[in-house]
């Protein structure tokens, strides 16, 4: 498939700089051939842009200014935008639409008892519905995937191969599931009672809202009593962890191998990066910002980038500190025995004599 660079801007905006050519496929800037169109949105980036053979590239206006004073650009062509990735990344859903679903139910496909599928959806090989379940227009469940008694499910959803959805979740419109995930499961409540675990019954559900994506192979536990909730346009990424009661808001990100212990709140528009944890019954404010492989152990009330990883160091280095840090309960006090003789010296001193 190939697009005019002024049918891109036509359909996306941005200003065409150059000859109005057509490229065919998106590459990145130091594998770009003719034919291709890359972009830059990172000016470290600068000198992969002189070698690369794109035919056409998506720059930012103080970028376009510097390839304007440029004889090597002035017979290529490129296309200026506020953001380069953002419209990066609007061109990519242009040249891959997503699939649409193709009406109608696998001969291979269980339904139960007052299940109610709409006429256009699509439900693949071996799809297993349970009874009562409704399933929204347009909604494509590929094949293996399960979906308990009671769910509910808005339009356009996609559940990928082997999704499995515990009985009574409800998916808002345009909810994307990678293969693997399961959502619903119970959350990981247990009582102690003398000499062995009692199981608390998980009476909850999971609710997850409109636009939100999950990635494959994570687990979203259905609440113990109130509900999990992921709210409208929350995107969580690969082997994730969501447990019991946990809330997530609207638009945050979330990276792979992030643990969310129960009944945490994560605001609105916050980003965690990958292998974070956060313990349980703690909130984290709308806007906050968590870097990768951090505990978040107390709740953080005030919006910002928090994070506690260790930098990377030669193990000997590593032995070396964490002997030291084995020892730091005893620096402190001796530090403290210091500080006091310290003041007590400088009392002295300053005492007129007797």
């Amino acid at each position: 498939m190939a697009y005019t660079l002024s049918f891109i801007t036509g359909q996306l905006g941005g200003e065409l700089a150059g000859p109005d050519l057509s490229v065919n496929r998106l590459a990145p800037l130091e594998a770009a051939e003719s034919g291709d169109i890359a972009f830059l949105a990172n000016p470290k980036y600068r000198k992969q842009l002189d070698d690369s053979g794109a035919s056409a590239v998506i720059v930012a206006p103080k970028m376009a200014e510097e390839l304007a004073q440029s004889a090597a650009w002035n017979q290529r062509s490129w296309i200026v935008a506020a953001d380069p990735y953002l419209y990066f990344a609007r061109l990519a859903a242009l040249f891959h639409p997503q699939p649409t679903a193709h009406a109608g139910i696998h001969p291979s496909a269980v339904l139960g008892e007052g299940a109610r599928v709409a006429a256009s959806a699509e439900l693949r090989e071996h799809v297993s519905i349970g009874r009562n379940v409704v399933i929204g227009e347009r909604c494509r469940l590929l094949p293996g995937v399960v979906v308990g008694d009671d769910c509910v499910l808005g339009d356009d959803v996609v559940l990928y191969p082997n999704v499995t959805l515990y009985h009574g979740c409800v998916l808002g419109h345009r909810v994307g599931v990678h293969s693997g995930s399961v959502i619903g499961a119970d959350g990981f409540g247990l009582a102690w009672d003398k000499d062995h675990w009692f199981k608390i019954p998980q009476t909850g559900r999971v609710i997850i809202e409109d636009d939100v994506e999950i990635g494959a192979n994570t687990t979203v536990d259905r609440g113990a009593m109130a509900d999990t909730i992921v709210k409208r346009g929350a995107k969580i990424d690969n082997l994730v962890q969501v447990a019991h009661n946990v809330q997530i808001g609207e638009h945050s990100a979330i990276a792979g191998c992030v643990g969310i212990a129960g009944s945490a709140k994560i605001g609105a528009y916050c980003t965690v990066g990958g292998a974070a944890m956060f313990v349980g019954h703690i909130e984290i404010c709308d806007k906050t910002h968590i870097g990768g492989g951090t505990l978040v152990s107390k709740s953080i009330k005030t919006p910002g980038t928090y994070a506690s990883s260790y930098p990377l160091q030669p193990m000997k280095e590593w032995l070396a500190n964490a002997v030291h840090v084995r020892h730091l309960d005893d620096m402190a006090k001796r530090l403290k025995q210091l500080e006091r003789e310290l003041k007590e010296m400088k009392n002295q001193e300053e005492s007129p004599n007797v």
